[in-house]
């Protein structure tokens, strides 16, 4: 549920559902994304032309000269949120190759955590993850929780360029670069599964919000001939 209702500026609405980072915030917040996001696409709503959702807040960002805050605030104290929209969410499974020139931050892991690769993995691949969100670049999923013998802080110092296809881990989360980026996470693999297509209008992220995913290992040759 909702903690708090304000102004963020002068055209945009900022609903806070609490401090927390975890999956059931984390559905309130999408169950009224998509609440909201049906009612714009069925045009009964004027003047809302973003609705942008985070781990635990809700941005909503309007036209001021169609409406205001007061009356985007009203409209989202008087949503009826559809509680049973996560129905529709997927699972999903990701394939990742982790041969050495991919899983590149192995041995920073391994002397931080004092694991060796085998038993990151196994605690890495033995695990469900939830999307919690998608952003920083296009498509990108940010996946939760990772297990906490493995959580560890991003790079001291970023990569300049993250091959796009990367898979990562920093902190709490995994995460996937869907294309290529500079980035400090930790690197475990890449996946030849095609995260984020342009080509498709409709739906060009694989994993949205609310998504749940596993990821499962594959040799490198398996890799080279992956065919979507």
């Amino acid at each position: 549920m909702i903690k708090n209702i304000s102004n963020l500026g002068d055209s945009a609405v900022y609903c806070d559902f609490g401090s927390g980072v975890n999956e059931k915030i984390n559905l309130s917040v999408i169950n009224y994304f998509n609440s909201l996001s049906k009612l714009v696409k069925e045009h009964k709503i004027d003047g809302i032309n973003n609705i942008t959702p985070s781990y635990n807040k809700l941005i909503i960002s309007f036209d001021l000269s169609i409406t205001s805050y007061s009356e985007i605030k009203k409209i989202v104290l008087d949503l009826n949120v559809n509680n049973n929209i996560n129905n529709n969410h997927k699972k999903i499974k990701i394939p990742v190759c982790c041969a050495d020139e991919f899983g590149l931050d192995f041995n920073r892991l391994s002397d931080k955590k004092k694991l060796s690769k085998e038993q990151i993995l196994e605690l890495y691949l033995n695990k469900e993850y939830f999307c919690y969100m998608t952003g920083f670049i296009a498509g990108m999923p940010f996946l939760g929780d990772i297990d906490k013998n493995i959580r560890c802080d991003r790079l001291e110092t970023p990569r300049v360029k993250v091959p796009k296809g990367s898979v990562g881990i920093a902190e709490q989360f995994a995460n996937i670069y869907t294309f290529e980026s500079p980035g400090g996470w930790n690197i475990l693999g890449n996946t030849p599964q095609n995260i984020f297509d342009q080509s498709n209008l409709q739906e060009p992220a694989l994993i949205k919000p609310g998504d749940k995913v596993n990821f499962y290992q594959i040799s490198k040759e398996e890799y080279l001939n992956w065919n979507e």
